[in-house]
């Protein structure tokens, strides 16, 4: 080798040797990271949303609805009520005692459901609207530092705990270095298969009184279905309320009362 190639190779090794590397982060950090995330979003006491659902499906027409989201983070309960249109109106969701229950006005009947269930036959899945239980539900590892756009992200993998009942029992989250805030989330079957992809464009953030701090909210959440390439929801949370609801709320009866 010429004296030329050897300095070159040698600039080359002293560059690589001086550049930054991404550091694998420790499952401790990992794990506070997801318990950060959990509590941005965590009132500690109750939550009302106003949402929009739009769903696309392949050869159908663009669906469009609009629903109450209502949480007790203190005893992790939560209800989804339509209100529009009409032929939803008064249908709904309630989740108590770590199960999901769906409510249809027109048959009067409660069914329970897995949480594999398409809201309203949406992309969309009770986790979407619930708290969030990352660090509670799954044991990260770490995939490195990764580009989304002009974010710079952590780049997660998480499987379930076990004993656990999630929708899909793997995740990959992109994790904003700079805010915290989650930008992509990928789901996977057991077989691997990748089934849903949801991105997250949008953060606010609204202080509550009951809490002491901000809590933290995506305004837009944008679901691709990868099973059924033609399909996908948007989510928009249009208004949030963090003062207490009625201390009954979240029962059978009252959802039912809404739709009579």
């Amino acid at each position: 080798m010429s004296l030329k190639s050897l300095l070159s190779a040698a600039v080359v090794t002293a560059a690589l040797l001086s550049a930054p590397v991404a550091l694998a982060l420790e499952p401790a950090v990992m794990t506070q990271m997801l318990a950060t995330i959990d509590d941005r979003q965590r009132n500690g006491g109750d939550y009302k949303a106003l949402i929009y659902l739009e769903q696309k499906e392949k050869d159908k027409t663009d669906n469009v609805r609009e629903a109450f989201v209502y949480r007790r983070d203190a005893d992790d309960k939560l209800m989804i009520l339509f209100s529009k249109p009409k032929t939803e109106a008064g249908k709904g969701y309630l989740r108590m005692d770590k199960n999901l229950w769906s409510y249809d006005p027109n048959v009067g009947k409660w069914e329970r459901r897995t949480e594999r269930e398409r809201i309203a036959g949406t992309d969309s899945r009770r986790a979407d609207f619930d708290e969030s239980r990352l660090a509670e539900e799954f044991d990260p590892t770490y995939e490195g530092e990764a580009k989304l756009g002009k974010y710079t992200a952590h780049k997660l993998s998480l499987k379930v705990k076990p004993n656990i009942d999630v929708a899909y029992p793997v995740v990959k989250l992109w994790v904003d270095k700079d805010s915290t805030n989650i930008l992509k989330r990928e789901e996977y079957a057991l077989s691997g298969r990748l089934m849903r992809t949801a991105l997250y464009p949008r953060w606010k953030k609204i202080f509550s009184e009951s809490k002491g701090a901000d809590v933290w909210f995506p305004e837009e959440i944008r679901i691709y279905d990868e099973v059924e390439k033609a399909n996908s929801t948007i989510i928009l949370i249009k208004s949030v309320d963090l003062r207490s609801l009625e201390a009954n709320l979240f029962t059978k009866a009252w959802l039912e009362s809404k739709s009579r």
